[in-house]
Parts: C-alpha cells; sequence; structure tokens
C-alpha cells in the first residue's frame, strides 16, 4: 500500500510540475486544489478503518487550510518587500512554522 501511495502522490506532484512550465495559471488551480486530501483521506480510511479519525483528520484540515494561507503573504507583498524568491520562500516558511501554532491552538 506504501509504494502506492508514494507513486500517486508523485505523480500528482511530478505533473503538476511539469504542467506549471507550460500552463501555469492552470497549475497553480490545480495545485490549489486540496488534491492531497483527496488522496490521504482515502488513503488513511482505507489503512485505518477509523471513521471518527478521518472525520476529525478531515476538520484538522479544514481548520489548517486558512492558517496555511500564511504562507503566500510575503509572496503578496513581494514589490513592496523588493526581496527575492528565496528570501520570499524562507518568509513564507517562517510564516508556516507560526501557523502551526495557530493550528495547535485552534484545533484544542
Amino acid at each position: 500500500m506504501m509504494l502506492i501511495k508514494t507513486f500517486v502522490a508523485a505523480l500528482v506532484i511530478a505533473f503538476s510540475s511539469w504542467l506549471a512550465g507550460r500552463k501555469p495559471v492552470l497549475a497553480g488551480f490545480i495545485v490549489a486544489l486540496p488534491l492531497t486530501t483527496l488522496l490521504v483521506l482515502p488513503f488513511s480510511q482505507l489503512e485505518w478503518k477509523d471513521s471518527a479519525n478521518s472525520v476529525h483528520f478531515a476538520k484538522s484540515i479544514f481548520v489548517a487550510v486558512p492558517v496555511s494561507l500564511l504562507f503566500f503573504l510575503p509572496f503578496l507583498f513581494a514589490e513592496k518587500l523588493k526581496l527575492g524568491f528565496w528570501w520570499l520562500y524562507m518568509m513564507g516558511v517562517a510564516l508556516l512554522v507560526l501557523g502551526y501554532f495557530i493550528h495547535q491552538a485552534l484545533m484544542k
């Protein structure tokens, strides 16, 4: 089962990356879809057969989605910040760390 999950995830990531070079707007839309959630929820349910846990997992994802948007804040202000991609990226990752703690507080 682990090999199947790995293959499917790798295929989605590779396709999205390839598509970004050809049609970045379409690739952006596809990547914005909850693809990981659409893959992970059924895999988790099949593996653990625990509906209550799967529902709790889905609720955690629901709370995490808006919090995870913190990553994009530096990119929205890129022109104003006058920083290169890697600085913006690192700032986004730092904001995700903050987002993790926000998520933990909201899920208590």
